[in-house]
């Protein structure tokens, strides 16, 4: 009997998954199928159905693709999975022995300035060298130790699962996909008889110079590795899903012990300006940063800044509708959830108030994990975010938005300085839409702030 009858291929954008998946094809009797949990598309792009499946059909119940891919495909079955796809099928998956495990790597520097040049080309794919498109990319330390953390985050709690499991996997880095030698005995892990008299041709390799000649800033490049603390970005395999500490967007005054410490979605704009008040600021922290200006700076207070739900929520709902969300991620959340984005604007209170109340619900599905997108920061719980800030060290201070004066006053007299003047928030807008189905739904999104930070009705933060 064979011990396999499907795989998964872990693996992350610009690690040559796609070479793999040309490789995987070209063996008698095996499907690779893409991306079949893209939260935009299902196995390639642009492609919005896949054996009888739609979108929102998947949305609903992924594994029902996954079954009408085996019954259509035959044989060994199977797909790509990257870190930011359908985390519900990452379970699912996990919890079958019988789905082979296929982990790619690539190291995180070359796979992140490969996207950066992607990125810039458009070009994702080269099938011939004439067609080539060049660039340079502008490495941005801050930009990739999120992409570091997110990378290494993944592969961490994907080595936990494997061993809470009992299972193994067979690893491959960038380089290996190229030995014809190495693509057999992967054949023979997935215990399918086949075999390659070569490797496949059709793919060309995109950006084959040395990594310095790939950007516009070497120097910045080698700066911002230097300073990375390896053995904190080395975690422990014991994983249990969590936020991170955050460490990246931390901010601190060079000149005054405080650090403040953002929740995403809240205001962290007003904030950080009182901070520049003191002078200077530092940024883009890691572990070993932070504990040298904690060191340097005797007598510290760190800080937070809670919102209510609704404003942040609210936040959310209009950088959705902005720039912090793509036409195709829009376009899933009005076809599939509902949420409307019209171009031409709301053409009524209640029309926009409905909209709202849909994206709440949404939030509250995605934060349960019962969607396909990730959940970014800004969606959070805060009890979540502040969870992860004591992963390194929690805050002294947790303030309140709508006593902010006070909350940073008493900063300023723990650590001995005068306040300087903070400007006054900005109307947010959220007061023309709020009524009881508002409140009702931003409740059951957010019932463990409410429930942790004693928040009341919007108006009446506690």
């Amino acid at each position: 009997m064979r011990g396999f009858d499907s795989f998964v291929m872990f693996a992350e954008m610009r690690t040559g998954s796609n070479f793999l998946e040309a490789n995987l094809n070209a063996l008698h009797g095996v499907s690779c199928l893409g991306e079949l949990f893209n939260p935009f598309f299902i196995g390639k792009k642009d492609q919005t159905e896949m054996f009888g499946v739609t979108l929102a059909q998947r949305e609903s119940d992924p594994m029902a693709l996954i079954a009408a891919a085996r019954a259509a495909t035959g044989g060994m079955v199977g797909f790509r999975w990257f870190h930011d796809h359908d985390p519900r099928v990452f379970d699912a998956v996990m919890a079958d022995t019988r789905c082979a495990k296929i982990v790619l790597t690539r190291n995180p520097v070359e796979s992140y300035v490969s996207l950066k040049i992607a990125q810039a080309t458009g070009q994702w794919k080269l099938t011939n060298p004439k067609n080539l498109k060049q660039a340079k990319a502008r490495f941005d330390s801050v930009e990739f130790e999120a992409h570091l953390d997110a990378v290494q985050g993944f592969q961490v709690r994907l080595l936990n699962a494997l061993q809470t499991s009992g299972q193994t996997a067979f690893y491959l880095d960038y380089e290996d996909i190229q030995d014809l030698a190495v693509l057999n005995g992967l054949a023979a892990f997935l215990r399918v008889d086949a075999r390659l008299d070569a490797v496949d041709q059709s793919l060309t390799v995109q950006n084959p110079e040395p990594l310095a000649d790939k950007v516009t800033n070497p120097a910045a490049m080698e700066q911002a590795l230097a300073r990375l603390d390896r053995f904190n970005l080395s975690r422990t395999p014991n994983f249990e899903p969590r936020r991170t500490a955050g460490i990246p967007g931390f901010i601190a005054s060079r000149e005054v012990p405080l650090l403040f410490m953002p929740l995403r979605g809240g205001p962290e704009a007003r904030v950080v300006d009182w901070l520049e008040a003191f002078g200077g600021l530092e940024r883009d922290f890691v572990q070993k940063s932070l504990r040298q200006w904690k060191r340097a700076h005797a007598g510290h207070r760190s800080f937070t800044v809670l919102r209510h739900p609704v404003d942040r929520a609210w936040a959310a709902f209009k950088d959705a509708q902005g720039s912090g969300l793509g036409p195709e991620q829009r376009n899933i959340l009005s076809r599939v959830h509902g949420v409307a984005f019209p171009k031409q604007g709301y053409a009524s209170v209640e029309e926009e108030r409905a909209a709202f109340v849909a994206f709440l619900r949404f939030l509250k599905r995605n934060i349960a994990g019962q969607t396909g997108f990730r959940t970014p920061a800004a969606w959070a719980s805060q009890t979540a975010l502040t969870q992860g800030f004591a992963l390194f060290n929690g805050p002294d201070a947790v303030l309140r938005e709508d006593r902010l004066p006070e909350g940073l006053s008493w900063l300023c007299a723990e650590v001995g300085v005068a306040m300087p003047p903070l400007r006054a928030a900005e109307p947010s807008g959220v007061e023309a839409v709020l009524d009881a189905s508002v409140e009702d739904a931003a409740r059951e999104a957010y019932q463990r702030d409410y429930m942790g930070f004693g928040f009341g009705p919007r108006g009446h933060a506690a």
